[in-house]
């Protein structure tokens, strides 16, 4: 089920990538997703800095970590994958949308979680892999 932005959260929003975009850019649906090898159908988003941190952290690249301020351009819903599964509640206010999200800013500056809780969340995320339990509802 949608649920208009203004009713969800009132933000702000971040998203965490290691692309490189400008302000202004749209991030879209149906481009590459950062976390499985497939087209994703969503975008995601967050109201919380520590989850865009994560997406950040955990994006499949090589390139700069970086966290943009979002502006979603149109409904939105809870990502089920999230709250759905591990933090019922929304306790993360993570999102998703199949509308834009423009970049309005990128962070400068921001706290990195430590390389050894990166690594440990890599290994977490390989075992699930591995397990099949690595499934993104998308």
């Amino acid at each position: 089920m949608n649920v208009k932005k203004d009713f969800l959260d009132p933000g702000p929003f971040f998203h965490g990538t290691k692309a490189q975009l400008e302000i202004g850019d749209l991030l879209e649906p149906q481009n590459q997703s950062n976390y499985q090898d497939k087209k994703s159908n969503y975008i995601y988003f967050t109201a919380t800095l520590e989850a865009a941190k994560w997406g950040a952290e955990l994006a499949a690249s090589n390139a700069k970590e970086r966290v943009y301020i979002v502006e979603p351009l149109g409904d939105f819903e809870n990502d089920p994958n999230l709250t759905d599964k591990r933090f019922p509640g929304n306790p993360t206010r993570s999102y998703r949308s199949k509308s834009p999200l423009k970049i309005i800013a990128e962070l400068g500056s921001w706290e990195r979680h430590s390389d050894e809780e990166i690594q440990h969340m890599l290994a977490s995320l390989k075992e699930l892999r591995e397990q099949g339990k690595a499934i993104i509802l998308d």
